[in-house]
């Protein structure tokens, strides 16, 4: 807050100074005591944009190092090693870039500020240079954008046979999460199913449907491949958990996937991170409405042998919700004997 507070402290001193050399430049003409072309606001201003330089480049150099933990979170799955290693070439390259650019931009503006005894020199074309700039970075994107296309193809590819399946699905302003019962096959859903009760449109026609469960939270095996098949409701939605380098959107009427493993128990990061408390978590990274911020899902990485036994012990939906069952069960039987009929 204090940092804060200096920054804004800072930039209305500029504004403030700005005004008044501004203000003393208007009140010149208008008493018509000012007949140069140049005041000495233009100096002023050729200063003040190497004072932004130093002040933006160093501000900008103390809070990435200062706050550098909070946006490369300790990773935790077995592609994120590929994913950050892109992450950072691309911050690295661009990084230089940007450095080499804004020095230059602001540099020049001083060097070369308005000067009645100087005249500039007509420079229309250079084909070498052009050429130089055009295809250099035509060459660097075009890595980084193959490299890229490259991981996200592997990430995205079919998932290995033994990976767990797991259903994720986002509405206003939740997720919910679905399990395959004993027999490892998850059941269908139709959207036309979906109820108070049965929010992820469950489909009874699949008897794989009905070991089905819904926990009230996603748990993961350490070590395992995990298969996430995720759609959304009603409007638009992000599958964002930053430790396992997951992100994937939720998009109505278009199923997506995204396949990873994970390699830290939610202890393991505990202690990794000297923090009793620390818990994985998704969260939504499209603006979905009003209650987008508290759309938040927890995470818990079990070992596996904790993992199958916590899945052993889950009841499914059926059993829950058996006042339910009976009700479409009778409304089947209804519809069937209407077809008699």
């Amino acid at each position: 807050m204090q940092n804060f507070l200096l920054g804004i402290g800072v930039i209305l001193v500029v504004v403030v100074l700005l005004m008044l050399v501004r203000t003393q430049s208007l009140v010149s003409v208008f008493l018509g005591t000012n007949r140069k072309r140049v005041t000495v606001g233009n100096r002023v201003n050729a200063i003040f944009l190497l004072f932004f330089l130093i002040i933006g480049l160093g501000l900008t150099v103390y809070y990435s190092i200062k706050y550098f933990d909070l946006y490369n979170l300790p990773l935790a799955s077995a592609h994120g090693a590929k994913t950050d290693f892109l992450f950072w070439t691309t911050m690295v390259i661009t990084g230089i870039v940007f450095v080499i650019t804004q020095v230059l931009l602001f540099v020049f503006s001083y060097k070369y500020q308005f000067n009645e005894k100087k005249k500039a020199t007509f420079y229309p074309e250079n084909n070498r240079l052009e050429l130089a700039w055009t295809i250099v970075p035509a060459i660097a994107l075009s890595i980084l954008i193959f490299s890229g296309w490259k991981v996200w193809s592997e990430i995205t590819e079919k998932a290995p046979q033994d990976a767990e399946v797991i259903e994720i699905m986002g509405y206003q302003f939740a997720w919910g999460v679905r399990y395959p019962g004993a027999d490892g096959k998850l059941g269908k859903y139709d959207f036309r199913l979906i109820d108070a009760t049965n929010v992820h449109g469950m489909d009874f026609s699949d008897e794989n449907t009905f070991d089905d469960f819904i926990p009230s939270k996603l748990v993961l095996p350490k070590g395992k491949p995990v298969l996430l098949k995720i759609r959304a409701r009603d409007v638009l939605h992000s599958v964002f958990a930053p430790h396992f380098r997951l992100k994937m959107d939720a998009v109505p009427g278009m199923p997506t996937q995204f396949w990873f493993i994970p390699t830290k128990s939610t202890e393991d990061m505990r202690r990794e991170l000297s923090n009793p408390n620390f818990n994985y978590e998704i969260a939504c990274t499209e603006i979905c409405g009003r209650s987008h911020f508290s759309m938040k899902l927890a995470v818990e990485v079990l070992e596996e042998e904790e993992y199958n036994e916590w899945y052993m012990q889950q009841e499914t939906w059926t059993v829950q919700n058996e006042e339910y069952m009976q009700e479409i069960s009778g409304r089947l039987k209804s519809q069937a004997l209407n077809i008699k009929k």
